[in-house]
């Protein structure tokens, strides 16, 4: 039996979520939500998903700190995280690879570049369980 791989998708907009949640969904991926980065933080240390899509424009705490919390902390420091933002300035790309972003993507992303990133950072092989 494969295990499907998941997906956190943090975003304040519940119609953007719904978006990729969809998208993702008919791939697959097994999906889990947040709605700030507060949220976000307490999602990735409850559901270990195995790549985040963070948006970086955010009430409460934006998607750089969130990103930056996450690699200071040895248990999510190789965390595939994929930043997705509105702001195409190569000042703002460059902060949110300075903050340990593995990808920048600008919105709206293209469906077949988004599953590409998404597939590019997740590990070769899914986990496959050993029947008991």
């Amino acid at each position: 039996m494969i295990l499907s791989q998941s997906v956190l998708i943090v975003d304040d907009e519940q119609m953007t979520r719904s978006l990729l949640r969809m998208m993702l969904q008919r791939e697959d991926y097994r999906i889990y939500e947040a709605g700030d980065g507060v949220e976000a933080l307490t999602a990735v240390h409850q559901y270990r998903p195995d790549l985040i899509l963070l948006d970086v424009m955010m009430p409460n705490m934006d998607g750089l700190t969130v990103c930056k919390r996450l690699r200071e902390d040895v248990n999510t420091a190789n965390m595939p995280i994929i930043l997705l933002s509105a702001k195409t300035q190569s000042s703002a790309i460059q902060e949110g690879m300075q903050a340990g972003a593995d990808l920048y993507l600008t919105k709206p992303v293209p469906r077949d570049v988004l599953l590409q990133n998404i597939q590019s950072l997740l590990p070769v092989a899914a986990v496959t369980a050993v029947p008991s």
